[in-house]
């Protein structure tokens, strides 16, 4: 496929299926496309309002046969509202500090990035990654993209976000913590963290990426009501009734 502008053609391209990493006996595809050159920054700009994700210098979507389970999700910010798990969350993690840093990876980071992995998706593509992988993850950014560390009043590093911003908002690119931390909910911590900060600057949204209802790696994410999924080409609020 290809789309055509003044300037240049943008090309997409459609992948090999490859196993489903979410929903057992399921395959995927992707389609891709480069985010390069001095419009690389609109596109994703318009690619992520359309339901794509960034990955490195990629943007892509899911276009899996006979399957639509992967739903891109977002918060809008100024109608969020915490419920009482989420309140108890911002309370059992209210000594930790979120600084935002520029998108350079560092050791201390890769180090519980391996920690996370072993812990949480040992059997998983990223659990394999050296740092040279976790760096390219990082700092192979065409836009404008930060990271989040988590901080314990002791300055341990307890959780880390990567995240690119977007002109209307955050987009979650990538998120692990500490496994030790498990029990303050730390992932559902650093979204909050984001839709707070989010607030403050007065963007619209949190982009959260995919839901997938019948994962459990990806259906906590709608848990933060009101939420909109983009369904048939427009963003519409997820209903109460949904999962």
């Amino acid at each position: 496929m290809v789309t055509c502008s003044s300037r240049h053609p943008q090309f997409f391209y459609t992948t090999a299926p490859l196993p489903c990493p979410y929903l057992p006996d399921r395959l995927e595809r992707k389609v891709v496309t480069d985010l390069a050159g001095v419009d690389a920054e609109a596109l994703h700009e318009r690619l992520s309002r359309s339901g794509f994700r960034r990955s490195h210098t990629i943007a892509y979507a899911p276009v899996c046969n006979g399957c639509n389970a992967c739903v891109p999700i977002r918060i809008p910010v100024s109608r969020f509202q915490p419920g009482r798990t989420q309140r108890r969350i911002m309370k059992l993690n209210s000594d930790i500090k979120g600084c935002e840093m520029p998108a350079r990876a560092t050791t201390d980071q890769y180090v519980l990035f391996r920690k996370y992995q072993a812990a949480r998706h040992a059997d998983g593509d990223m659990a394999g990654m050296s740092f040279s992988d976790y760096r390219s993850m990082v700092e192979d950014t065409p836009i404008d993209t930060f990271v989040v560390e988590f901080r314990t009043p002791d300055d341990h590093l307890t959780g880390v976000s990567l995240v690119d911003r977007l002109g209307d908002g955050f987009s979650a690119v990538y998120s692990f913590y500490d496994p030790a931390a498990a029990t303050r909910s730390p992932g559902s911590f650093a979204i909050m963290w984001l839709i707070e900060r989010a607030r403050m600057q007065q963007l619209p949204y949190v982009y959260l990426g995919y839901w997938i209802a019948r994962s459990n790696k990806m259906s906590y994410k709608s848990n933060f009501r009101p939420a909109e999924i983009l369904s048939r080409g427009m963003w519409r609020v997820l209903d109460t009734a949904e999962p």
